[in-house]
């Protein structure tokens, strides 16, 4: 919130309110699971994490297997979100915008 009214005082006014649609049914484990691995090379961990994603999900009393997206509302989902998500943290700044961003929701600031 700090960042946002910083952003306002300093004249970006316009806000640009983003929430990606379905972000974490559709996160692709591979992609994230990549990224995961680029920092934390502990093979138990990725195991750990793979079980988590994959586990399976209960719709109307069945269990279906998770191809993609990660359980929303867990604990770990905002720290999912948030790596994946860096690499749009790093495009946006490459643009020099100001943004703020939590998981999957996000405001760009303009004037």
């Amino acid at each position: 919130m700090q960042q946002a009214q910083t952003y306002i005082n300093e004249g970006y006014q316009h806000v640009v309110d983003i929430d990606l649609k379905s972000f974490f049914d559709e996160v692709d484990h591979a992609i994230l699971l990549d990224l995961v691995y680029k920092k934390v090379k502990c093979q138990q961990t990725m195991q750990l994490l793979r079980r988590f994603i994959r586990a399976p999900i209960q719709i109307e009393g069945k269990l279906h297997k998770r191809r993609k997206g990660v359980p929303q509302g867990a604990p770990l989902s905002p720290l999912l979100s948030n790596i994946l998500l860096h690499e749009l943290d790093k495009e946006l700044e490459r643009r020099g915008l100001r943004y703020v961003r939590y998981a999957d929701d996000f405001s760009i600031d303009t004037r």
